[in-house]
């Protein structure tokens, strides 16, 4: 089979390339020939980068070279123009699309559309029915864009809270919504929760796209630590609203013998390293990946995840599994797909500090054989569930159901 993804970036950001790649990985792995569209990059050395379009960042320059920037935003001609070329010479059986929004563009759907390929899209947030692509903004959760009320994004500022960036969002929805762009170019839209399939039916209505669930890879081995009780609440991640970090800071006010560690960094770092100074039983770390990141997890007794947004699929929920350790999740979005998946973990209310207090307090008196036990639960079950056997039977199932 030939495969066709697509994505906005190639060098890897964040989880979206990683993603990416290793679909690309897994489908190289089982004798698929795979081809990649993405942005232009300096300096990128890859096939077909002769045809990717140079696309620059809507931030980047003053206000006049922004506002000339919005339709290419919007549909990047440029952009359908250069996949059309990949896809003649390539001739893929199927295409999957990933995170294409703002600079891609869906336009590149139709170039799909006209050629007659099937295609698939990974939707790793909520881009397709929400402006900020979040449903949430100032720290709360939000749909008031259901049913087409893109205005609500320019009412709200919620994107970057600016009244600019939100009044293009907005333009960006209702034109997508006008043109049906995604609905009418793509075969199944793919989530890797249920949630999110689910909020995709509630603003688009019920039977009106077909979906599937398709989890992302993940490499268990790579993130073994062995097992260990340890003492400390550990978070790592983004320091960003939307996390959730101050409702873990809040929680540990509450429980002064509660050791808790905080690894990361973001845009709200100097603020959280403040209230971390406040609070004995809290140490700020910055970040920390690979090895270090290991140390952490091993000394942790479990992780918390209090994201206050509709998480999709957080990795850092497979990392901390992997390192045998259970976890402490806010009940949002696909964690609780996640952690009431098996023994090995808890649920909590993201608006009722107390609630991750308590929790928190039974974590730490729990005994350490009764701790082990829900981190070795937590290693089998990321171990039987994403490995490449499993993920790729999804896949090449949905493919030729796609494919027909």
């Amino acid at each position: 089979m030939r495969v066709l993804l697509l994505h906005n970036n190639f060098t890897v950001q964040g989880g979206a390339e990683v993603f990416f790649h290793e679909i690309g990985r897994l489908l190289e792995k089982n004798g698929h020939q795979v081809a990649k569209f993405c942005c232009a990059e300096d300096g990128l050395d890859a096939p077909y980068a002769q045809h990717f379009p140079q696309v620059d960042f809507y931030a980047d320059g003053g206000v006049l070279a922004k506002a000339a920037r919005v339709p290419s935003i919007i549909y990047n001609r440029e952009a359908r123009d250069g996949l059309a070329k990949v896809i003649a010479d390539f001739k893929p059986d199927i295409v999957h699309g990933f995170a294409i929004y703002g600079r891609l563009t869906p336009s590149i759907l139709d170039a799909v559309k006209e050629a007659g390929i099937p295609a698939v899209l990974s939707c790793n947030d909520y881009k397709h029915i929400c402006p900020n692509y979040k449903l949430f903004h100032h720290g709360k959760v939000c749909e008031d864009c259901r049913g087409g009320k893109f205005y609500s994004a320019i009412q709200n500022r919620c994107c970057h809270d600016s009244l600019a960036v939100s009044t293009v969002s907005a333009l960006e929805a209702y034109a997508h919504d006008r043109m049906d762009i995604w609905r009418k170019n793509i075969d199944r839209f793919l989530f890797a929760s249920q949630f999110m399939a689910g909020k995709t039916h509630e603003f688009w209505g019920e039977g009106r796209v077909t979906t599937d669930i398709l989890q992302n890879p993940f490499d268990a081995h790579e993130h073994h630590v062995p097992l260990n009780a340890g003492s400390s609440m550990l978070y790592f991640g983004r320091l960003i609203e939307e996390k959730g970090v101050d409702v873990l800071l809040d929680a540990a006010r509450l429980c002064p013998d509660v050791p808790v560690v905080i690894v990361g960094d973001g845009p709200d770092r100097t603020k959280v390293e403040q209230i971390c100074a406040q609070l004995d039983n809290v140490r700020f770390v910055g970040p920390a990946w690979g090895d270090d990141l290991k140390r952490y997890l091993h000394d942790a007794r479990a992780v918390v995840v209090p994201s206050l947004w509709h998480e999709n699929f957080p990795y850092v929920i497979l990392q901390a599994f992997a390192a045998g350790k259970p976890v402490i999740g806010a009940q949002r979005g696909g964690i609780p797909e996640l952690v009431e998946a098996g023994p090995h973990g808890w649920l909590f209310d993201p608006a009722n500090v107390t609630d991750l207090a308590d929790i928190m307090e039974r974590a730490t008196r729990l005994p350490d054989e009764d701790v082990l036990d829900m981190g070795s639960h937590a290693q089998r079950y990321v171990s039987d569930t994403f490995n490449d056997d499993a993920i790729y039977a999804d896949l090449s199932r949905i493919y030729a159901e796609v494919i027909g």
